[in-house]
């Protein structure tokens, strides 16, 4: 297991030095899950919420959140980002699982460091804008399932979730 980098010799946080990293092409594709009640999964594929274009709106609040993620996360490096595109996939309720949208966000770079969390955090608030969207509605809506499916790129290697 690897040590912790985020830590000097005498356990003080400080950021990464990325310095002497070549530029490398970086990829990260993170994914997350709201679930809801089928109406409100009605509401959204309708267009017609009260505060109109869920996933529109959601799209773009997680591209700013990929742009702003060193501003949210204390030791993340701000990064110049060369695309973030975020996708939807909606799932009726079935007798296995309540009615979801499935967001997905790819995350790319040519840099000296990652962009796994600024796909995650894309992933995280615009699950959270759909959220704020549609909690007039439905504040039982409950965000689940987020996490890294991949990363390419950098010293690291490649990382494909299990």
């Amino acid at each position: 297991m690897s040590t912790l980098t985020h830590f000097d010799a005498q356990g003080q946080a400080h950021m990464v030095d990325v310095g002497g990293k070549a530029s490398t092409h970086r990829i990260a594709v993170a994914t997350g899950r709201i679930e809801m009640l089928p109406e409100t999964l009605t509401l959204i594929e309708s267009g017609t919420a009260k505060k109109g274009d869920v996933l529109g709106i959601a799209r773009v609040a997680g591209i700013m959140a990929a742009k702003k993620t060193s501003e949210l996360i204390p030791l993340c490096h701000p990064i110049s980002l060369t695309r973030v595109a975020i996708e939807f996939a909606l799932h009726p309720a079935s007798p296995d699982r309540p009615a979801h949208v499935d967001c997905t966000a790819t995350v790319e770079t040519v840099g000296q460091t990652g962009v796994e969390m600024e796909a995650l955090t894309a992933v995280q608030l615009t699950l959270l804008t759909i959220y704020d969207m549609c909690k007039a509605v439905d504040r039982g809506m409950t965000m689940t399932a987020i996490q890294l499916l991949q990363k390419r790129g950098g010293k690291s290697g490649d990382f494909i979730a299990q």
